[in-house]
């Protein structure tokens, strides 16, 4: 998706370079499924095609990107596809990928090829894949069968709930590619004491709750948060002393947005360094609607009670990073804060790198340590065409220029090479911005930077 985000958007999106939302501009992302793994954060996240078709959601892989801060994420390229499933037709809607003895097991929902909802299981031995479907057949089927939770109580016995507009749940067993027959397949009484109340009825019920659940526990409570209403959705939790209820209703935590385009939303929650973090979409890049959404995150803290605030959606999204860049270390360019106009492509040898750069475009990267300070930037870059330049700015796109690495011909744009300039001494932590120059569009590849 090459999109050029403009200073102003009819008063709508913020500047550029301070938006921290959306966390991805270079593909429309959907259905936001953290998960905390060895002190990285990874979302998981449905994919919105550029091309809308039948004016319905057009979605056919899933994607993951990853995070030590909370304000850089990078990128991994998509993971999965439905065609990864060989009984699948498409929709590649909202799932949530878990860790277990030394697998990531990943539970999506798909349309089978005969027709109707189905909730598959694929596994990794990786983060960031490639997955595989475990067990070659869906794991559930049924109408409404779509947006997979997933959690592991304490005692080790794993729950997955999942439905629209209904809601259910089983035991998976410790292979997590079955579930417990015996417990069956349980389907909650929707009740408005339990999950909030809605003026239309649905089913003959007035429930609250529509679909997207997301299961987690802190302290002693058990928190299921979905998106309700019916459509324009808001977010909404119940609580439960325990994973299999009774819920009780707790309220609404994010109003419908309504200036931002998407009639849908989906949480997703996590604790990381000691902060809590909504996940969630909205429609805010240009372009993005309904079926062209972008996820998004703000921090919060619970209160007192262990309740859930309401929160706000914000441009400015997670304003204090969770820790500061290694700008020493190889940084892979995908590693992006905010960006204007560039894409990111994967290859088989190479990875993801950064791709379609043209004059003005550039990359931004929050709260890099320079330390007692950094003399020399290296690229690893490949061309085709007569190149152009990485103009190295600290604090904003127009500011103090630290140096600049020409970029020349390399013999191909997958002939990579390592190339090095001098920069002014720079110490202390900045966000760094790199700006692209060149006189012809797509004039080279960009797969990872360093100081030193």
């Amino acid at each position: 998706m090459k999109i050029t985000i403009l200073l102003v958007i009819s008063g709508l999106f913020q500047l550029a370079g301070v938006s921290q939302n959306p966390i991805v501009q270079t593909n429309y992302t959907a259905d936001p499924a953290p998960m905390v793994h060895d002190g990285t954060v990874y979302v998981y996240t449905s994919h919105d095609e550029d091309s809308t078709l039948r004016n319905f959601f057009t979605m056919n892989d899933w994607r993951c990107y990853s995070s030590t801060d909370m304000v850089n994420w990078t990128d991994h390229g998509a993971v999965l596809s439905y065609k990864d499933f060989s009984w699948s037709r498409g929709d590649a809607w909202a799932g949530q990928c878990i860790f277990r003895n030394g697998k990531y097991y990943y539970y999506l929902p798909v349309k089978q090829k005969n027709g109707g909802n189905a909730i598959g299981v694929a596994v990794s031995d990786s983060t960031t894949g490639p997955f595989k479907d475990a067990i070659g057949v869906p794991l559930l089927t049924g109408y409404g069968y779509i947006d997979p939770t997933v959690y592991i109580n304490d005692d080790g016995q794993a729950y997955m709930y999942w439905g629209n507009p209904n809601l259910w749940h089983v035991k998976l067993n410790e292979d997590m590619i079955s579930y417990d027959q015996d417990y069956g397949i349980k389907k909650e009484d929707l009740k408005d004491e339990n999950f909030g109340y809605r003026e239309k009825k649905i089913q003959n019920r007035t429930a609250a709750y529509e679909e997207g659940p997301w299961l987690f526990k802190r302290k002693s409570n058990y928190y299921l948060l979905y998106p309700a209403g019916g459509v324009p959705e808001h977010l909404a939790y119940s609580t439960s002393a325990s994973v299999t209820g009774p819920w009780t209703y707790g309220d609404t935590i994010m109003h419908v947005i309504k200036d931002r385009g998407a009639f849908t939303n989906h949480p997703g929650y996590i604790e990381f360094k000691g902060k809590s973090y909504l996940f969630y979409h909205n429609g805010g890049l240009p372009g993005g609607g309904g079926f062209k959404r972008s996820v998004c995150i703000e921090a919060f803290e619970f209160n007192a009670d262990g309740s859930i605030p309401l929160i706000e959606p914000t441009w400015d999204g997670v304003k204090e990073s969770a820790s500061n860049l290694n700008p020493f270390t190889k940084v892979q360019a995908e590693t992006i804060a905010w960006e204007e106009g560039i894409e990111t492509a994967k290859d088989e040898k190479i990875g993801v790198y950064v791709t379609n750069i043209s004059n003005g475009d550039y990359i931004k990267v929050r709260s890099v340590d320079f330390g007692k300070g950094a003399k020399k930037f290296e690229a690893c870059v490949a061309s085709a065409s007569s190149g152009g330049s990485i103009e190295i700015r600290v604090d904003n796109k127009e500011g103090s220029l630290l140096g600049s690495l020409e970029v020349a011909n390399t013999g191909g744009d997958q002939m990579w090479k390592t190339l090095a300039c001098k920069i002014t001494k720079t110490k202390g932590v900045h966000d760094v911005y790199l700006v692209f120059k060149g006189g012809e569009a797509d004039f080279f590849n960009f797969d990872w930077w360093t100081f030193n």
